[in-house]
């Protein structure tokens, strides 16, 4: 029996580890089929002979989309069931991604990543709901510590894996790779996972409509809008081009790009947990600050990269992989504290959709700023990587305002009380829930 007094000792039961872990894995093949478009990127300019301008319209294209799906889906996002959702949202991922595997050119992968990115956008969200819905903020640097470690695993297993497979056996190779082991995870949701529907006794009768209008138009969630929209801008402009940047300019070949990877995955599989925790402990909002400064230091760094030693390289990329990661988990267990229980669905597509078409616009605006010489060597990146600093210190300043709502006095949120006794049926509703 948990110490529902003491929420810093929160201890979680077998379904809740099974559940953590199975929305780690359903995030780490979301975020994996994204991610690795971005070292394949050397490998699909010169396969399609497209432009860089070209191919960030591919990564843009599936994040303005996911970004556009988002806002249709927040209106019903908390009138069923969060399984149900997941179930439904899940599968058409699937399908768009199997599209990824056997396109034939430049078009159809295009179309491809906008259907994907229809389906793929509100996962995120789905997922964040149900942690909201489920576990108490002063567990949720932990749990949302082991879910973003789906970024560090795909790291470590899936893009190198996918790069080798690309490289052996064609670029579609990945995408067929994730098609195949995101069917198996589908059927674990499908027959293992419970219902999540205790907020649908808590919801009001708005249409969906009504419901998104509300959402989108409340002054509180705004401000989490806008914070978290400037925290996707930085690394949307630069992702794209990481795998072109360090081929063309810094020297490193396309069969030592699953090393870098893989290493950064590694350190990130490990810091991800502790970061979790840490930030639980010292405060998010705190660690979020440490972690922006980190990333802006080595960015600078990175992006004016000469050719150099593979070592180095991988030194500075586990550097700002750390402050990446710490800025992440901080602020995602953060905004989960901003919504109330009947708005949490809502307000996470709505909060997924606005990164996602942050993250497109700045992938475009990347693109537009990048060019490539005859050689192939990519041109102000590094007045990108100026850009991205500028953005995050600015985030840094907005971040400050959602925290200070959440620890506001005299408000009662959808995660913490001063009641003890409503503190206790909150939890003890949770626990029933799952």
């Amino acid at each position: 029996m948990k110490n529902q007094n003491n929420l810093t000792k929160y201890v979680f039961t077998k379904y809740e580890i099974f559940l953590i872990a199975i929305l780690a894995i359903v995030q780490f093949t979301v975020v994996l089929d994204f991610m690795v478009l971005s070292p394949l990127g050397a490998i699909l300019m010169r396969i399609l002979s497209i432009s860089p301008g070209k191919f960030s319209t591919v990564v843009a294209a599936y994040a303005l989309s996911a970004g556009a799906a988002g806002f249709i889906a927040s209106g019903f996002a908390d009138k069923f069931d969060r399984k149900k959702l997941l179930v439904f949202f899940y599968s058409g991922f699937v399908l768009g991604t199997l599209f990824c595997g056997i396109a034939p050119n430049y078009e159809f992968l295009l179309f491809a990543r906008i259907f994907t990115g229809i389906f793929a956008g509100v996962m995120s969200s789905v997922s964040f709901a149900i942690i909201t819905d489920l576990f108490p903020m002063q567990a949720r640097g932990r749990v949302m510590g082991f879910v973003q470690m789906s970024f560090a695993v795909s790291q470590v297993l899936g893009i190198p894996v996918g790069i080798f497979l690309a490289t052996k056996m064609g670029w579609h190779a990945p995408f067929l790779m994730i098609v195949a082991f995101s069917i198996i995870v589908l059927a674990v949701v499908i027959i293992k996972m419970k219902p999540v529907d205790k907020h649908l006794e808590i919801i009001s009768d708005k249409n969906p409509f009504l419901h998104l209008v509300h959402t989108l138009i409340n002054k509180r969630y705004l401000q989490g809008f806008a914070a978290m929209a400037f925290l996707a801008i930085g690394g949307f402009m630069l992702m794209p081009f990481t795998s072109a940047f360090l081929v063309n300019n810094i020297g490193i070949s396309e069969s030592q790009l699953p090393l870098i990877f893989m290493i950064t995955g590694m350190f990130s599989m490990v810091t991800g947990p502790l970061v979790g925790r840490l930030s639980d402990k010292m405060g998010k909002y705190r660690l979020f600050i440490w972690g922006t400064i980190l990333t802006m230091i080595m960015m600078v760094i990175y992006t004016n990269l000469s050719p150099t030693a593979i070592w180095i390289v991988v030194i500075i990329n586990v550097i700002m992989f750390v402050g990446i990661t710490a800025r992440m988990i901080s602020a995602g267990s953060l905004i989960t504290g901003v919504p109330e229980p009947s708005d949490r669905g809502a307000f996470m597509s709505i909060n997924s959709s606005i990164q996602q078409l942050a993250g497109g616009v700045s992938s475009i605006i990347g693109g537009m700023i990048i060019s490539s010489s005859s050689t192939g060597k990519l041109n102000h990146f590094d007045t990108v990587g100026y850009i991205a600093v500028g953005v995050m210190m600015l985030s840094i300043y907005l971040m400050y305002y959602i925290h200070r709502m959440i620890k506001e006095p005299g408000i009662q949120y959808a995660d913490e009380t001063t009641n003890p006794e409503v503190l206790d049926d909150t939890l003890a509703t949770s626990r029933e829930a799952i």
